[in-house]
């Protein structure tokens, strides 16, 4: 078999699978018999009896009940029942939105294949104001799980899975392992998945999502930086650790985390970074120079076009305060 198609389940109705599901049976100009997908239920109640009574799909859909540990050590539990040369992982609630999307992967999988193939995706939101679908082309990234596909032997023979410890904002530490061990990385810029619209999505719903969960990237950043050390990769570690620290200051420098209604937030963020920076500091001051302007260049760019025009206080009075706040040994 090509590719498995892996997906964690929890909870979500029929309705939603099925979606996903149908979205794979119209691909067009592909062999089902090449085909498979992986469903691992995470402990929640799985809509048993209306699988029982669905038509049957043209390609194998194999179910497993696992105990609930989260998504990401469900993620795990998926790669482990796969037996294909390739894998994607696919949320439940998303779709493919494009027919041709595994004639696309086939055809990569077929010129030479690669390691982890990274592509363009489509995301559905709503109008602020008409509450209309509106859809967006989200770029080749390393923080989404959307329209990744990876060579299955590659994740085995590097280790290469997910940090059961990570369920939130996880993506990224997968999606950086994938893609900084690998030689043979590629990208496709016609997008065939879509991050799907759910009136339950809370990443999406609450405007304070990214202030309650900061912490969380912090986390997933430091399980990745000490990562990278272990396999013995230091220019990873300083460059995720640079990348982390920079995001950090200009995220707080934001107007929603300067204002005094999320202290809570900023100071809970600040007392855990204290320790990121005394953890990571010697990392950040062993980077080399121009890797870290770029870094500093890119963050900005990217910060302006979410709405920074000007940081509230420098960068090294801010560091200074985030050091009085470390404990002395």
């Amino acid at each position: 078999m090509k590719l498995q198609i892996l997906i964690p389940h929890y909870n979500e109705p029929a309705s939603v699978i099925f979606t996903l599901l149908d979205s794979i049976a119209i691909q067009q100009n592909v062999d089902f018999e090449d085909v498979g997908v992986i469903i691992c239920n995470d402990g929640g109640k799985f809509p048993e009896e209306e699988f029982r009574n669905h038509p049957k799909y043209p390609f194998a859909v194999d179910i497993y009940m696992e105990e609930h540990r989260g998504v990401s050590a469900t993620r795990n539990a998926c790669l482990d029942h796969a037996t294909a040369d390739y894998v994607m992982f696919c949320d439940v609630d998303d779709m493919f939105s494009h027919v041709c999307g595994l004639y696309i992967l086939f055809r990569e999988m077929e010129m030479g294949g690669f390691d982890s193939l990274v592509s363009n995706f489509l995301e559905e939101t709503r109008d602020p104001i008409t509450k209309q679908p509106v859809y967006i082309e989200h770029p080749m990234d390393s923080t989404f799980v959307h329209g990744k596909v990876h060579n299955r032997r590659y994740l085995l023979d590097n280790n290469i899975r997910w940090n059961d410890e990570l369920t939130i904002h996880e993506d990224s530490y997968f999606n950086c392992l994938c893609q900084k061990i690998g030689s043979n990385v590629k990208y496709c810029a016609t997008p065939f998945y879509l991050w799907r619209w759910r009136d339950e999505s809370v990443c999406r719903h609450d405007p304070k999502y990214i202030l309650k969960t900061y912490n969380n990237m912090l986390e997933s950043n430091t399980a990745l930086v000490n990562q990278f050390l272990k396999r013995g990769r230091t220019k990873e570690a300083q460059f995720y650790a640079t990348a982390m620290i920079y995001d950090a200051y200009f995220t707080l420098n934001k107007d929603e985390w300067i204002n005094q209604e999320n202290q809570e937030y900023r100071n809970a963020v600040e007392k855990r970074f204290a320790k990121y920076y005394q953890d990571f500091e010697s990392l950040f001051e062993s980077i080399d120079k121009q890797t870290k302007t770029q870094i500093i260049v890119s963050m900005k760019n990217r910060m302006y076009t979410e709405g920074l025009l000007m940081e509230h206080q420098t960068f090294d009075d801010w560091i200074a305060k985030i050091k009085s706040m470390v404990p002395e040994k």
